[in-house]
């Protein structure tokens, strides 16, 4: 259901966040009522959750649609779009080929922002192939238009974001490959936490990191 196709219909769109937002809540990517989760439709409207509301206990009558300037399409009446939706259609309106985003806050990469450390990109040699380079955000107030006017230098370029002191974001063209990219930045930052615990973390050489950038520019952008 997250690998969905383009023409995906609003209803297996639906179900595809409601699989999404269990799957990062049982794995501690988000937890209360935080992160939210949108997706593009085929007529170019978003779907996106709601306000205030778990992603580990969605209802696919949950989500509102909204166009790409944020107007309400439609929605149920107790639901309010989330003060994050501006964030959401920044991507969209950089990103063509994208038609899912995703907002969470998974624990050690949100971390390794609380300390002012940078993303260890060099660590694990799949992630400078698949992934590339995870930039930081500068610090912006949740919940305002400041997070979609940090993100904006970086959108073009990167699939994936570490929001200063507030998460991680990112997107694709699908919910399973945004997931895989959040997965795959927790994992990483996890290895890296554990390995400065015991006292050395290693990088990958630098010759090899050039082979791995130049296969990622060739396969995965």
């Amino acid at each position: 259901m997250l690998n969905f196709s383009p023409s995906a219909s609003e209803a297996d769109l639906r179900l595809a966040i409601i699989e999404c937002g269990c799957i990062a809540y049982e794995r501690h990517l988000v937890t209360s009522n935080d992160g939210n989760i949108s997706a593009r439709m085929e007529n170019g409207n978003i779907l996106i959750t709601p306000s205030g509301i778990s992603k580990g206990r969605l209802s696919a009558d949950d989500m509102l649609v909204v166009d790409l300037d944020g107007n309400i399409i439609s929605s149920r009446p107790d639901r309010k779009p989330s003060s994050e939706t501006p964030m959401h259609l920044e991507v969209y309106k950089h990103r063509k080929d994208v038609r899912a985003v995703l907002h969470a806050h998974p624990i050690f990469a949100t971390t390794l922002t609380v300390s002012g450390l940078d993303f260890p990109v060099d660590v694990l040699p799949e992630v400078l192939l698949t992934l590339g380079n995870v930039p930081v955000t500068a610090y912006a107030t949740p919940s305002s238009h400041e997070d979609a006017a940090v993100i904006r230098p970086f959108v073009k370029n990167h699939n994936a974001l570490l929001l200063c002191q507030h998460g991680s974001l990112t997107y694709g063209k699908n919910l399973d490959e945004a997931l895989i990219h959040l997965e795959r930045i927790e994992h990483v930052s996890e290895i890296y936490w554990r390995a400065k615990m015991l006292g050395e973390v290693k990088r990958v050489p630098p010759e090899a990191q050039v082979k791995l950038i130049e296969l990622h520019e060739k396969y995965f952008t």
